[in-house]
């Protein structure tokens, strides 16, 4: 681009290149008028994301091998030309004002170093029926409709100051996916930092066809709720065993006593950290 960037926008991928061209096809339709960047860092994908990231426009990093959404992380942020870093998952819809209220956001509260939004599930495809009583089966942020202070935001939609970066460390790339954004903005926090969820930056986190299904979500939830205990483990605050299997009975009963497949999600994400649990005695 002939103009400094004001903001540059990192999305980790690794063989997703048909979540990624709607991505990407999101990122370039937005609504700003400062000149932003949209870089590609390849997790060592076997597909075509190449073709897919060069037909977009944007920049593209590959790094050698799978190395992890952290480490992919980091990359991005060593290339980006602006002091303002967004990362978003590969697998997000951003309508056209999400990437202005961002750095207006990052404008209005000087003070505060990493910023957040709403994410809202999309799923497009047959996904479980559900109750109403249990979240969404994939990550979502609503913090309300007014700008506040947050304890913490997620990677899906994200903006970091480079500063922060500088001052507290990069990614952390020895976690597994699942507590991996967490572990830096709790550092962040830990060393003064402030977290702002901003109301208007919302965006689509999408899960499309097969991945919409029943199965496809609990294997997802699965391995979720394992790396989920792993870091609480490493962290220390891991509850007991005993608390593990009463949740765990606790989504079993709720599928069975409201008919709600989407309560096997819920279970799968507990046997995950039972699992993890039992393993890590």
């Amino acid at each position: 681009m002939s103009a400094q960037p004001v903001v540059s926008v990192v999305v980790p991928t690794h063989d997703r290149a048909a979540y990624l061209a709607v991505a990407l096809d999101s990122l370039n339709a937005q609504d700003i008028e400062a000149p932003y960047e949209v870089i590609v860092v390849d997790d060592g994908s076997a597909d075509n994301t190449l073709t897919v990231t060069r037909r977009a426009g944007a920049r593209y990093i590959r790094l050698s091998h799978a190395r992890g959404v952290n480490a992919a992380r980091n990359e991005g942020a060593r290339v980006a030309s602006s002091g303002l870093i967004a990362f978003v998952d590969d697998d997000v819809h951003a309508p056209p004002g999400w990437l202005n209220a961002l750095v207006e956001g990052a404008a209005e509260y000087p003070e505060a170093e990493a910023f957040g939004g709403p994410i809202r599930a999309r799923l497009e495809g047959p996904a479980p029926r559900a109750c109403g009583r249990e979240l969404p089966p994939i990550t979502t942020l609503d913090l309300g409709p007014e700008d506040r202070e947050a304890q913490l935001v997620w990677s899906a939609n994200m903006l970091v100051r480079r500063s922060a970066i500088g001052r507290v460390g990069e990614f952390d790339e020895t976690l597994p996916t699942g507590g991996d954004e967490e572990e830096w903005l709790r550092r962040l926090r830990a060393n003064g930092g402030k977290v702002m969820y901003i109301a208007a930056a919302g965006l689509d986190h999408r899960r499309v066809g097969d991945d919409a299904r029943l199965r496809s979500l609990m294997r997802s939830a699965y391995f979720r709720g394992r790396n989920l205990r792993a870091y609480d483990e490493r962290r220390g605050v891991e509850p007991p065993l005993s608390h593990e299997l009463i949740t765990l009975a606790g989504c079993g009963w709720h599928t069975l006593r409201r008919g709600c497949p989407q309560g096997l999600v819920m279970g799968a994400h507990s046997a995950g950290r039972t699992l993890q649990a039992v393993r890590g005695r």
